[in-house]
């Protein structure tokens, strides 16, 4: 990239810190300049007893990327950070937002700090958003969910959705949230279960792990016969007894460790659906249209599964593109 002499403050940075990764991305005039990716997250600062090492890639992360692209501080009009940098174990603790939650809201949450040991400059923290519930004990916890992040995604995927009805955006992860939008395009609730890490679980560290090589369903290997047949096991017999028939399957059936796989995955994935609609976190009526993103194929198979359901009659993908991530975009619009 070459820089003229009159070079404007027009870049802007976006961070989004996760718990094991941190993604930090220089912009300029809107549109995707440079990505450096670190490895470290919130994770370093549970294990480490302090935030001293989150910080220091943070700031060798901007450093970086500034110095590759051949910029400085007086060339960034402002940082945008976002994720679980916002929690206790990030940078700096930024308070939930109480649904609902639209851009205007999560706009004036934001947060300035300048954290000198960082960079010359403050960063702009983005807060999280949480359910509303009025009173939260043993007989309405399961009301509550929280979120770091995702609503920046949220945001940025409300901007490509032309509905006026409710819907419920899906994100897959290691921590998949579910959050639903009213027809003002608010958050007004989210849901999360453990799927990546239930998955990872399995596939790794049981006996289901020979079954599937301990290997997890690729773009090119989804098979969606297999991966409804996981689902369709799991409603009559449960999780647990689904997941232990792969094994059944593979030594008597079939001895393709990738069908296996997609078993395990549709098995997976149904107690999520159940969650969905069953959940008081969110509140389901079966009106709400059902907007699926992420990288395939767990894209692909969770809208698969919702289809096959059949409780939501509308079920739609978006697929974002690897070069604009959702974190940034929505940090952008946040942007004032």
């Amino acid at each position: 990239m070459v820089v003229g002499d009159n070079l404007m403050n027009n870049h802007i940075i976006t961070i989004d810190t996760g718990t094991t990764n941190t993604r930090i991305i220089l912009w300029k005039d809107m549109e995707l300049v440079d990505i450096s990716k670190i490895s470290i997250g919130v994770r370093n600062t549970v294990i480490e007893g302090n935030n001293s090492v989150l910080k220091q890639a943070i700031k060798q992360g901007l450093e970086q990327l500034l110095n590759i692209n051949n910029l400085n501080y007086d060339n960034i009009s402002k940082i945008m950070a976002g994720g679980m940098i916002t929690s206790n174990v990030g940078l700096i603790e930024i308070p939930h937002l109480t649904a609902p939650v639209g851009i205007m809201e999560l706009r004036k949450g934001v947060r300035d700090v300048l954290i000198e040991e960082i960079c010359p400059i403050p960063i702009s923290f983005i807060p999280g958003v949480k359910n509303k519930v009025n009173c939260i004990n043993l007989s309405t916890f399961e009301q509550m969910d929280i979120m770091r992040g995702e609503e920046i995604e949220t945001i940025a995927l409300m901007d490509k959705i032309d509905s006026d009805c409710g819907c419920v955006i899906v994100l897959p992860g290691s921590h998949t949230k579910f959050v639903k939008v009213d027809g003002s395009k608010k958050i007004v609730a989210c849901l999360t279960t453990l799927t990546g890490e239930i998955l990872s679980a399995i596939t790794n560290d049981t006996i289901i792990a020979d079954a599937v090589e301990k290997k997890f369903v690729s773009k090119e290997e989804y098979d969606k016969d297999m991966l409804l047949l996981g689902f369709n096991t799991a409603v009559k017999t449960g999780l647990s007894r689904a997941v232990f028939s792969s094994r059944i399957i593979n030594q008597f059936c079939e001895d393709n460790k990738a069908k296996i796989a997609n078993y395990v995955l549709g098995a997976v994935l149904q107690s999520d659906i159940e969650a969905v609609k069953k959940s008081a976190s969110l509140d389901i009526n079966g009106s709400e249209h059902i907007i699926v993103s992420g990288k395939s194929p767990f894209r692909q198979a969770f809208a698969d599964i919702f289809r096959c359901d059949g409780t939501f009659k509308n079920v739609t993908e978006i697929t974002p593109k690897d070069s604009e991530p959702l974190s940034g975009i929505g940090a952008l619009m946040l942007c004032n």
